[in-house]
């Protein structure tokens, strides 16, 4: 499998994209004014704890105070010489934090639409080929480095650089590395967090930590992944980015490439048409079928329809590879939507045990793909298929589409012969109510040219009904469903 990243960077607004095998699969996306927080770590300021909620409200400086739940507050079992994991059990809020108490918090989650940030006092920090954990002494191995030597041989080099102010968990880049590899990074983290805990006296909140800007965090991330070639269209980033990856990530340093081509970067795989097509409904697959993504607030459901794929040999069959296709293009457009928290999918009814577990396996195999945990729960008893995929930041429709101020978020406005029949009821209920000579209606210009067009036997009907002149003005700067009736 090929793949490259293309970095995008404008004044306003830094975008990554990943591309594999030239087709769009990623897109991280940070506009300058308006930065994700998580991963940053804050001092912030007990501002409300609720005991029924068994959480509590910290100020962080942001605009929505930030929520930390009773279960993502570390606990530390300081009795014992050895300092522990730290354990999350069951506490009442009220005896782990107090109105007013100054507290140190790192963001897992973003503010996501009506929600503040969410918080954890269980403080990490990533580099290269460790996460660094204050205050334990613990050394973690990450599950997909399967080998047992070798997970045995990463485990004695680290415990070694362990000590009574941290502990480290080992990445899946890690796999290979050698011991002064692995040293350096340790040393770059423990001095990071003599940094910061050097900031915890000032001010009455404060920033401690920032985590890295989006183009130095994904190469931060995609350490270790077989990336072919980063191609940057800014000479400043790229310059940024060298010096970056010489120091920290060495082995994409000669991947590096500045993009001075005459196509805009995004425009070489099609990625900028990828985004608009991201941003609709309905996903076309090759075969003629397709698929209906709807996003909600609490969860995202995705329909699969044979549409125009007829088949070429039974109902069944036509069913079960429109399926399986469709197993692959969801995979894709979770990633690339950024979709998570709840998913319910309706795959088309399958009759066969068998074409269910093997429609089942393949969105298993196109999931393992995703850097994003996620859990496949299997179909339900009304045919769904349930799974979670973690959320820490907002979806890319939430990212870069608002409110429509035509619908208010519903997806539909009434129809013009609906929007007629309401201004009926109102010229009716404002005749009954008050003496006018005559009444003007100001309708949007679909509505004001139905009136008088198509329409134009209801208008005179309401004139012979409350025996009053009726007129009509066109207002262009009305959505379809405004209008206003005016007496004279």
């Amino acid at each position: 499998m090929s793949a490259e990243l293309l970095i995008n960077v404008t004044p306003s607004e830094s975008r990554v994209a990943l591309i594999e095998n030239g087709i769009l699969q990623e897109i991280h996306i940070e506009r300058h004014t308006k930065k994700g927080i998580v991963g940053n770590i804050y001092k912030g300021k007990v501002s409300r704890v609720l005991p029924g909620m068994q959480a509590a409200f910290v100020d962080i400086g942001l605009e929505k105070a930030a929520f930390l739940h009773a279960s993502d507050i570390a606990v530390y079992d300081e009795l014992k010489d050895e300092v522990t994991p730290p354990t999350f059990e069951k506490k009442d809020i009220r005896e782990l934090v107090r109105e007013g108490q100054h507290i140190v918090v790192q963001a897992v989650k973003d503010p996501l639409g009506t929600k503040g940030a969410r918080l954890t006092t269980d403080i990490t920090l990533p580099s290269r080929y460790l996460v660094f954990m204050p205050s334990v002494s613990h050394v973690g191995v990450s599950q997909k480095i399967e080998d047992e030597k070798e997970r045995e041989r990463l485990k004695s080099i680290v415990a070694d650089l362990c000590d009574e102010n941290g502990g480290f968990i080992l990445r899946t880049a890690a796999e290979g590395v050698n011991a002064k590899e692995l040293r350096q990074d340790a040393e770059f983290l423990r001095r990071l967090w003599k940094k910061i805990e050097s900031r915890k006296t000032a001010g009455k909140w404060n920033v401690l930590y920032e985590d890295l800007p989006v183009a130095r965090r994904v190469l931060r991330d995609f350490v270790g992944t077989e990336i072919e070639r980063i191609r940057i269209d800014s000479n400043l980033t790229f310059k940024e980015l060298k010096a970056f990856t010489k120091e920290y990530v060495p082995e994409l340093s000669n991947k590096l490439e500045y993009y001075q081509g005459d196509l805009p970067i995004f425009d070489l795989y099609d990625v900028e048409n990828e985004l608009q097509r991201a941003l609709g409904r309905r996903v076309d697959l090759k075969s003629g079928g397709y698929i209906i993504i709807d996003q909600t607030e609490a969860m995202t459901t995705i329909d699969i329809n044979t549409g125009a794929f007829v088949g070429h040999r039974n109902l069944e069959e036509t069913i079960f590879n429109t399926n399986i296709e469709a197993t692959l293009a969801i995979a894709r457009q979770l990633r690339l939507r950024n979709l998570g928290g709840m998913i319910l999918i309706d795959f088309i009814d399958m009759m066969e045990p068998d074409h269910q577990r093997r429609v089942l396996h393949s969105l298993e195999q196109a999931m393992a793909k995703d850097r994003a945990k996620s859990s496949i729960y299997g179909f339900t008893q009304l045919g769904l298929v349930e799974m979670t995929r973690k959320r820490t930041r907002e979806s890319l429709e939430h990212q870069l589409c608002g409110e429509c101020p035509a619908c208010r978020g519903r997806g539909s406005i009434k129809t013009i012969e609906t929007i007629c029949f309401e201004i009926t009821r109102e010229v009716v209920r404002v005749n009954r109510a008050y003496n006018a000579d005559k009444f003007v209606i100001y309708a949007s210009v679909p509505v004001a040219e139905a009136l008088m067009g198509e329409e134009s036997h209801v208008l005179a009907e309401l004139e012979a009904f409350v025996g009053k002149q009726i007129n009509v003005h066109t207002e262009h700067l009305y959505h379809q469903d405004k209008f206003d009736v005016v007496m004279m």
